[in-house]
């Protein structure tokens, strides 16, 4: 059943499996919950269940995992922000009356990645639902919605599964084995997603690695400036990897659906198209990169986190449990409050690389922090800190 790939939130799935079933009803609800809890998850197996007629479960599900059910709407979005056209185009497709299920269901991901003037298109369609259309919107927090959509959507909350759930879902689902799983969820911080790929891919597991070893071998300004430029070629590469194959098979679509062969010219007439799904694709590459960058810089929070709990003796298992010895040394040339300044660096960063901040700058930043913090009173680190100054 699409409820078992939900671990952890009992709470939640009873709210809703109950509301499927006509007890509080709402025609417009918002998930929110850190990233990887499961929002989309709750959200496809809510709309599974609204959908599902007697002795159809399992086909209602298989269409609604692949998005085919023709009651069903999705948008989602891989570039940085959906568009108003996008959000156009659900609303009116939300007008609709269900052709073969109890309801219309209209389901938006990263809901928190719309503007306020796409906001308020959304907002009619809420204010003045289909009696029989559903909505369910998905963000990391109710705060990242506008005031007036929150206050005509029914919330649930979900919270961060323990790391036993998630590689006990793992194990299960991708066939690892739970001592693997069971570090894939702790260094992906019970992320069900990263858990995954990191359980999964041998180059996520390198890059995560690199990025640790990057971090723990600056000595100096000028290598910090140098881990920051490898770092963002770092995520770079990852992103090109999660990007480059899906653009050419949409091309390739493109092209087919156009009725051109492989090689074959590009008519005049056709070639805005084209231009459209490229656009397309390069605002995807930029999000790829944004979130190829973030997740570096969780990898370093849980970095910092891991040496400020044992310089205070906090016992707590570390998120990167592989490289105690190291993180112990790292503990050793650095004071609890530089360590905190460097933590304060990387949420800034965040911030800043969301707000479009050269990326580099940020990341330069962030290690410097680190360098100042780990050998401020090192006559080399001081000299050279003056000369950069």
């Amino acid at each position: 059943m699409a409820w078992d790939d939900l671990i952890g939130q009992a709470d939640a799935i009873a709210t809703m499996r109950a509301a499927s079933e006509g007890d509080g009803l709402a025609h417009s609800w918002l998930i929110t919950g850190p990233p990887g809890s499961g929002r989309s998850t709750l959200a496809y197996a809510f709309a599974a269940a609204l959908l599902a007629r007697p002795g159809a479960e399992e086909s209602t599900e298989a269409q609604v995992a692949a998005r085919t059910h023709p009651d069903l709407g999705v948008l989602s979005t891989e570039r940085v922000l959906i568009s108003i056209d996008e959000v156009r185009q659900l609303v009116s497709s939300s007008q609709f009356s269900p052709s073969v299920g109890r309801y219309r269901v209209m389901v938006i991901e990263d809901a928190d990645r719309m503007t306020e003037r796409t906001s308020n298109v959304l907002l009619k369609a809420l204010e003045e639902p289909p009696p029989r259309t559903i909505w369910i919107l998905c963000a990391p927090s109710e705060a990242d919605l506008i005031p007036t959509i929150r206050s005509r959507v029914r919330s649930v909350r979900l919270r961060v599964p323990s790391v036993d759930d998630v590689a006990r879902l793992i194990s299960r689902r991708d066939g690892i084995s739970l001592p693997e799983a069971t570090r894939a969820a702790r260094e992906a911080q019970s992320h069900i997603g990263m858990a995954h790929r990191l359980a999964t891919n041998e180059q996520a597991r390198t890059r995560r690695a690199r990025t640790l070893q990057l971090a723990l071998g600056i000595r100096s300004v000028s290598g910090a400036v140098l881990a920051a430029a490898e770092l963002l070629e770092v995520a770079g590469d990852d992103a090109k990897a999660i990007t480059a194959e899906r653009d050419a098979q949409e091309r390739e679509s493109t092209l087919r659906s156009l009725g051109i062969g492989a090689g074959g010219t590009v008519p005049a007439a056709l070639r805005a198209q084209l231009k459209a799904l490229e656009e397309d694709q390069k605002r995807r590459a930029t999000r790829s990169l944004r979130d190829g960058l973030d997740r570096i810089l969780v990898d370093l929070l849980s970095l910092y986190r891991d040496i400020l709990l044992l310089q205070l003796g906090v016992d707590l298992e570390p998120v990167n449990l592989a490289i105690y010895s190291e993180l112990a040394k790292a503990a050793a040339l650095a004071s609890p409050a530089s360590t905190l300044a460097t933590l304060d660096a990387i949420a800034e960063a965040r911030q800043r690389i969301q707000g479009n901040v050269a990326p580099a700058l940020a990341l330069e930043a962030v290690l410097v922090s680190a360098v100042r913090g780990s050998g401020a009173g090192s006559p080399a680190v001081t000299a050279e800190r003056d000369h950069t100054s």
